[in-house]
């Protein structure tokens, strides 16, 4: 059936609010947008992140009687309504196949791929890790994801133990799995993270290496290797409990670094750590090095 986009602007602090009411007036759907092309980083516990300028769209039955729609909205929500409104037609369409149809497979260095479940790996006999987008953070397509995947093509870490820090959706872990760890541990405060991380390592087949664990119930252990995608704030205060973490000649790969944030982790991880020049895409940098 063919529907109606009702969309406007609003402050995060509304949208909640603003779906409930949309809800209540007969929308099908509520989703958000960026509104002005904003970066959104990982959220701390128990925060949802919302872009300052938050595009809201409702999506309606074609029969919909949109004009009291939105007499309805504005009088709900008094001085805070949406001073300009639009109203637009849908075609009528597949809209899962057409969300599904943007997840292509995507190829990390030589070997290794990310392929959504509904598609068949272009290489079979490569590493493919089949990961369905989610709720929970990293689809594999941010640079971040990506400087790390190349790492890991390029190093396998065949029997090694290994943490995953901040591990997301699992990608990283699933991929290290894949590629020969012995065992890992997936690190998050998202239990959202934990549920999507164990659900795609069930798919994948390697739930038995794999141990997703919110930080309160981890044990810091001597490992091989530590991965650490988040930013750079958390990665300087984590420094010296990974140095203690990392056995010696172990080796240590952080990543959600911005390319001016590079020479304050290099300075600060030196202390420990044999460092590589950090790899550079778009405007993100991994540093990698081994533990002395």
């Amino acid at each position: 059936m063919p529907w109606l986009q009702l969309k406007f602007n609003s402050s995060p602090q509304q949208v909640d609010h603003i779906s409930d009411l949309l809800t209540e007036l007969g929308a099908a759907a509520v989703t958000f947008e960026d509104g002005a092309d904003q970066p959104l980083f990982e959220p701390d516990p128990g925060e949802t992140k919302l872009w300052n300028n938050t595009h809201i769209i409702g999506l309606f039955a074609a029969n919909a009687d949109m004009p009291d729609v939105i007499k309805q909205l504005k009088l709900a929500l008094g001085e805070q309504a949406p001073q300009q409104v639009q109203v637009n037609p849908l075609e009528d369409k597949d809209w899962v196949r057409a969300w599904m149809d943007t997840f292509q497979p995507i190829r990390f260095g030589q070997n290794l791929w990310i392929c959504p479940s509904w598609h068949t790996p272009d290489q079979p006999d490569a590493t493919n890790v089949m990961l369905d987008p989610g709720l929970a953070f990293g689809t594999g397509t941010h640079p971040t994801t990506a400087l790390c995947m190349e790492w890991l093509d390029a190093h396998p870490p065949t029997n090694l133990n290994l943490i995953d820090f901040g591990c997301g959706s699992g990608i990283l872990t699933i991929a290290a799995a894949l590629l020969g760890a012995k065992h890992v541990e997936a690190i998050d405060h998202d239990p959202q993270a934990i549920l999507a991380t164990n659900d795609n390592a069930e798919k994948n087949n390697v739930r038995d290496k794999i141990n997703a664990l919110l930080p309160r119930q981890f044990e810091d252990k001597p490992v091989d290797l530590i991965l650490a995608n988040i930013l750079a704030n958390p990665l300087l205060k984590l420094a010296p409990r990974f140095a203690k973490m990392l056995k010696p000649g172990g080796q240590i790969v952080l990543s959600g670094i911005l390319a001016e944030q590079a020479e304050q982790l290099l300075q600060c991880y030196a202390e420990w750590f044999e460092l590589q020049p950090p790899t550079q895409q778009d405007d993100w940098v991994r540093i990698d090095g081994i533990r002395r």
